[in-house]
């Protein structure tokens, strides 16, 4: 079993907030292959479903972003797994909008919810990094992450999302080189 995180604060306010585009991407795979439906479950929403062999755990944590270790700890104690079974999908600031990087372990760049996982459960997880771009300016940096996509940003961040929910087969698999390249030509 495999458990893929969605990284975002819970609420309606905060939907389509550049910081919750983690969210947005588990809630993609999960339309696109068929998930359960969501369940309160590990501080957060649950769904359950099968890409290729793989068995896969969809969380999104209802903790806000600072506390997202605690729920994503919870699930991986239950099911007796280890941080070889994680990814993290999160919107990442140094990276270009709508492009897509794979890694495991690395810096938290400031990031709160990656902060948080890693004084949970250390800093070897996989984790699907989506680029949201620099506003420029460090004093800009907590607007442009905590604020809406702009309506510019919509079809692009649409067929980003569809692109990852289509060639997350590759992820399920290990394969984040083969992902990284197949996701980039459904965009080119």
């Amino acid at each position: 079993m495999q458990v893929w995180v969605g990284l975002g604060n819970p609420g309606a306010q905060y939907a389509m907030h550049r910081h919750n585009v983690g969210f947005m991407a588990v809630d993609t795979i999960a339309d696109v292959h068929g998930f359960s439906a969501p369940r309160k479950q590990f501080q957060g929403w649950v769904q359950e479903g099968r890409i290729g062999t793989a068995k896969i755990l969809l969380l999104k944590p209802a903790t806000f972003m600072n506390e997202s270790g605690r729920s994503v700890g919870d699930a991986l104690r239950f099911y007796k797994l280890g941080v070889d079974a994680l990814t993290v999908f999160h919107d990442e600031l140094d990276l270009a909008p709508m492009k897509l990087k794979v890694r495991t372990g690395g810096g938290l760049a400031g990031h709160n919810g990656l902060r948080s996982i890693d004084q949970h459960l250390g800093p070897d997880f996989r984790r699907v990094r989506i680029g949201i771009g620099h506003p420029g300016h460090k004093d800009r940096v907590t607007g442009h992450v905590l604020g809406n996509y702009a309506k510019a940003e919509i079809d692009p961040l649409t067929d980003l999302l569809g692109a990852i929910a289509a060639e997350a087969p590759w992820l399920a698999a290990g394969d984040d080189v083969r992902f990284m390249n197949d996701v980039a030509q459904r965009l080119a």
